[in-house]
């Protein structure tokens, strides 16, 4: 049992016999020979399993450094007969043997590699060599690449042959441009060294540079901006496909793209905005030029400080377009609803051009609204002029008009409303013609009326349209007193009004629109001397409305309302003509007097009606007009020149119509506030709606802030002020500038001297005091 076991011997190590120099010269010289094999392409009859252990032998007997000193001196001298051969070729062939080199060693290199693995495992890390493959190129570029009858030449023909292409020359083959500039590139990362940089980059950069600074200039001289646009976009775009194709460093392209954009944009951007019927400025003129200024946006865009001329000049076309609106709107060439129908045209035309040509870039959307608001806000003529616009559409141009069109309009309306910096200012310009409207029942619907309320309240706030809202609610309450009173009177008794009443035991019907004071324009008029019947049903309504109403106060504004009259022409009994006249309550009272007297003179109809001196003459003439003849002027031309004109009721007069509406002239140096005054004043009852108002000149002279308008500034200022400073209490002069010019910017944006003022004031009332160390640090006074 014993004896079947296996026994195991023992035995002692090999004894290590080290390799002489002799033996590792023998190895040495075949390995040399495989190599020159393999450079002659004669490697299939090599046993590369044999030569990789013969260079294993060499390292690890350490013969290591012999190994490595021949192969670089053996590649070296293969490398020598390539320069050689490489420097007497031609230049029509030197880029072609080039690669072809280039290919061949770097096969040669990979099979070296593969045959001399061991060595780069173990020796290179050792004793810090490069490795094989990169010393093969490192030998490359030393001897073959930076030999004086190659590299010059090299680099000269790959900058022809690009310098070509760009010449419109076609290119036999880039592949062979190619394979040269990566084998730089390649050379490069191989040892760190910038031979790509140094030897091609640097020189390619600076012909790109030079060749485009000539042609732009040369091309700009000779052809109009919209042809360099289209040129410039060519070149860019070849540029970037040449360089995809020729697979550029990457370190090469974004200098190629900055040095290729300085020359064809960034120099020309100024000249390419302000050339002469070409240029940028030029084509926004014409509204059907959009695609060709979207493509000089494209191009300019690509530099992104030059977008800066367009934004300038889109910036400066608007401003001429808005003083030209303004010049024909002071000229008298345009009224106000033309003046913002312009705007709306411009704010439509230029907002395309953002929106296409700009791309919708939001610097440039910003500087429109900047352009609009400059010159918008020069004065208060445009919040004047929206105001009418407005007016006009609510009294006429959305008659028979869509919900959605109606609500399109009137956002139109708030684009422009934005761009006003007065928003107080158009508030109160809007206010009296909404109270013409609203006393004259003269709206297109009561929907469209509450429906721009509701834009205004959007977009400023409850406050801004507290009163406009009361207004409303004053108009639905003085319907239900109407229609109390009526019910009212028809319980009642008939009662002879005061006066003879023209002959007639009939009572004046009247229709009165009771108003708070505060919602409505206010204009401190002077009540006139109304006939005795119309007192008489003035009384009654008072009487009814005080008894439901105790403590409360009724201010007829006689200034106000309108008035039918039954008026009987002709000389005859049998030739009496007939005709209702629809007049204002100014014209209902001078027309009354001609009951009594047949002729009366200017200083008569004054004194027995009180009416101010500048609308009894509106409201005469009015009377006197050719088609509206009811009164004949003693003088001659149409101006009434004194106290001594007379005046003569002409039984004459006749109409095609039975019910004859006579409206009132228009009077050029009636200013604003005037014209508010005949619209109906705050806490006023006036007599059956509005006067009709002819008169289109509701701007201030000069576009100027009205006075009322200004008087509330001074209160909102000082109030902002105040409630600011009891808040913080202490507070720096430009700390409190800003914080009071934040808080009003949504009404209007007062200026620092304005608020400076307000505060000065509210010093010497002793509600603020300075810092005694710091003069321009407020403090509260409680």
């Amino acid at each position: 049992m014993a004896d079947s076991k296996k026994r195991f011997t023992i035995k002692p190590f090999r004894t290590f016999v080290q390799m002489d120099k002799t033996g590792a010269e023998q190895i040495w010289a075949s390995l040399g020979d495989a190599i020159d094999e393999i450079h002659h392409r004669n490697a299939s009859s090599l046993s590369f399993e044999e030569l990789y252990r013969n260079a294993y032998n060499l390292v690890l007997h350490k013969h290591g450094d012999l190994l490595y000193a021949g192969v670089s001196d053996r590649l070296a001298s293969h490398l020598l007969e390539i320069v050689q051969r490489l420097a007497d070729v031609p230049d029509s062939s030197l880029l072609e043997e080039m690669a072809h080199a280039w290919s061949e060693h770097r096969i040669t290199m990979v099979m070296v590699r593969d045959i001399l693995m061991y060595m780069d495992r173990t020796y290179v890390p050792q004793n810090r060599r490069r490795p094989v493959y990169e010393l093969g190129l490192h030998l490359f570029r030393t001897t073959v690449w930076e030999h004086p009858r190659v590299q010059p030449r090299v680099t000269q023909l790959l900058l022809d042959a690009i310098a070509e292409e760009r010449a419109g020359l076609l290119t036999d083959d880039r592949t062979l441009l190619k394979q040269n500039l990566g084998m730089l590139l390649e050379l490069g990362a191989a040892d760190a060294s910038n031979v790509y940089e140094r030897d091609f980059e640097t020189l390619f950069l600076g012909t790109t540079q030079e060749f485009y600074h000539r042609e732009s200039l040369d091309f700009l001289a000779k052809n109009t901006a919209i042809d360099y646009v289209a040129k410039a976009q060519g070149r860019l775009e070849e540029e970037k496909a040449r360089a995809a194709a020729l697979c550029l460093a990457q370190t090469t392209e974004g200098p190629l793209q900055n040095i290729v954009e300085t020359e064809l944009i960034e120099r020309h951007a100024e000249n390419l905005v302000k050339m002469e019927n070409s240029g940028f400025a030029a084509l926004l003129k014409d509204e059907t030029k959009v695609d060709q200024l979207r493509d000089m946006y494209d191009l300019l865009v690509r530099v992104p400080s030059s977008v800066d001329y367009l934004r300038d000049a889109l910036s400066e076309r608007v401003k001429i377009d808005g003083a030209a609106l303004i010049a024909d709107q002071e000229r008298g060439q345009a009224d106000p609803p033309a003046f913002v129908r312009g705007v709306l045209k411009m704010r439509d035309r230029y907002g395309n051009v953002v929106s296409t040509a700009f791309r919708g870039e939001k610097r440039a959307a910003k500087r429109l609204r900047e352009s609009f608001e400059d010159f918008l806000n020069a004065d208060a003529r445009a919040a004047s002029c929206l105001a009418i616009y407005v007016d006009e559409l609510l009294r006429t141009g959305l008659k028979g008009a869509t919900e959605a069109e109606v609500t399109a309009e009137l956002h139109k309306v708030i684009l422009v409303f934005r761009y006003l910096a007065d928003k107080d200012v158009f508030e109160s310009y809007y206010k009296q013609h909404l109270a013409k409207r609203l006393l004259g029942n003269k709206s297109v619907s009561d929907e469209a009326e509450r429906a721009m309320v509701s834009q205004l309240k959007a977009e400023c706030g409850y406050q801004f349209t507290s009163k406009l809202e009361g207004m409303f609610n004053d108009m639905r309450i003085s319907r239900d007193t109407r229609d109390a009173y009526k019910r009212h009177k028809k319980t009642q008794q008939p009662r002879q009004a005061d006066g003879n009443n023209n002959g007639s035991s009939k009572p004046v019907d009247i229709e009165v629109d009771v108003l708070t004071t505060g919602y409505w324009p206010t204009e401190n008029v002077p009540p006139c001397t109304l006939p005795g019947p119309v007192n008489g049903a003035i009384q009654l309504f008072s009487d009814f409305y005080l008894q439901k109403h105790t403590g409360r106060k009724l201010s007829w504004q006689t200034s106000t309302g309108s008035a039918e009259l039954k008026a009987t022409f002709g000389t005859a009994p049998n030739k009496y003509r007939k005709h209702d006249l629809c007049v204002s309550t100014y014209q209902m009272c001078i027309l009354m007097l001609f009951n009594e007297k047949s002729s009366l003179t200017l200083g008569e109809i004054r004194t027995a009606t009180s009416i101010p001196d500048q609308e009894l003459r509106r409201h005469l003439i009015s009377l006197c007009t050719p088609k509206h003849r009811i009164l004949r002027k003693g003088s001659k031309g149409k101006a009434i020149t004194s106290d001594s004109d007379t005046f003569t009721f002409n039984a004459d007069f006749t109409s095609k119509m039975r019910r004859v509406r006579v409206p009132l002239v228009s009077m050029k140096e009636t200013s604003i506030s005037g014209a508010a005054g005949a619209s109906g004043a705050s806490g006023a009852v006036g007599v059956g709606g509005v006067a009709a108002s002819g008169g289109d000149g509701y701007t201030a002279a000069g576009g100027a802030v009205p006075e009322n308008v200004e008087e509330d500034r001074r209160h909102l200022v000082e109030a902002a002020i105040v409630r600011i400073m009891k808040a913080r209490k202490r507070l720096h002069h430009n700390d409190l500038i800003a914080e009071v010019t934040k808080q009003l910017s949504v009404r209007f944006v007062p200026s620092p001297q304005f608020i400076k003022k307000r505060v000065e004031g509210l010093i010497e009332r002793e509600y603020l005091e300075r810092d005694e160390t710091d003069r321009r640090v407020y403090m509260y006074v409680a």
